[in-house]
């Protein structure tokens, strides 16, 4: 690519209409502007890994030797410079290999748009993690929700359509979005399985938590029996963190007896009270304490 390196110097390129999709602009008349570096910011939420890893150093050496071939994506950005929908790698790659511009179209993409083509144009790439997906057509399905894109067929399919995925494969990694961080990255590890993951993920955040205290204490694996109890019990409202316990690691909650001496309590009730009326009190006074915090 040529070295100038000023924002306003542009190329003129062809035959990117079908790839970016630019339906409508006229054939040939779509320019490339070469961008500093320092004006391209990384797009927020931007769900996808660049890595300074073998590939890494791959696409460095093509930049040293041949450019930038295939232009970045940015939309002008809301605080200034540039907001880069697609091209996250190569920037790194001409941030390591001294180039300090990329070649980019600029285009005026609203909120939705550009989440939608910079999912797009990453979800194909080679060694995604479950977290890259799940995180990605989460953004890309709440996006065509604010669109109210309709297409023939069920809008999740249309969510995969690009990766060639199901729809419900799709509906299984925008449930893996609602993972905590530290779960989802042990999906990533392989830690826990993704049909696992996706069961968990009806838990609230406090019972997720309970989750990952008891992996953490243990080495246990969880299996698919289990992650379906743990999603029946947290769907009835009865998962409790002695019970994700018990679930996850057989063990059985011991029973605790309590006995209390019938002269500690009657002090503080009238004589007129029946057995039933001081356990009632005593029941919903206990109940008031759960409330406020205290256990």
């Amino acid at each position: 690519m040529a070295g100038k390196t000023g924002s306003a110097a542009k190329i003129r390129l062809t035959n990117f209409d079908e790839l970016f999709h630019t339906d409508s602009i006229p054939p040939g008349t779509e320019q490339v502007q070469e961008i500093p570096l320092t004006e391209l910011h990384d797009f927020k939420g931007h769900p996808f890994r660049v890595l300074d890893d073998e590939k890494m150093r791959e696409t460095v050496e093509s930049i040293r030797k041949n450019g930038v071939l295939m232009p970045g994506i940015a939309r002008p950005g809301k605080d200034g410079g540039y907001e880069l929908v697609s091209g996250h790698r190569r920037k790194r790659g001409c941030e390591l290999a001294g180039i300090p511009t990329m070649p980019v179209f600029v285009r005026n993409y609203s909120d939705d748009e550009a989440v939608i083509v910079m999912v797009d144009t990453n979800i194909q790439r080679e060694d995604i993690l479950p977290s890259e997906k799940a995180k990605a057509y989460n953004m890309k399905y709440e996006a065509m929700k604010h669109q109210g894109r309709k297409g023939s067929g069920n809008s999740l399919d249309e969510v995969g359509e690009t990766a060639g995925e199901s729809g419900k494969t799709v509906q299984r990694y925008i449930c893996l979005a609602r993972l905590s961080d530290e779960l989802l990255s042990m999906v990533d590890r392989k830690e826990i399985g993704l049909m696992q993951g996706v069961d968990i993920s009806f838990l609230g955040s406090q019972e997720q938590q309970w989750v990952k205290d008891v992996l953490d204490e243990t080495d246990i694996s969880i299996s698919r029996k289990q992650a379906a109890a743990l999603k029946e019990c947290g769907k009835k409202g009865e998962l409790t963190q002695p019970l994700v316990r018990q679930i996850l690691t057989g063990a059985k909650r011991q029973e605790r007896k309590i006995t209390i001496r019938i002269d500690k309590i009657v002090q503080y009730f009238p004589d007129s009270y029946s057995g039933e009326e001081i356990e009632n009190v005593i029941l919903s006074l206990l109940e008031k304490w759960k409330k406020e915090g205290a256990v």
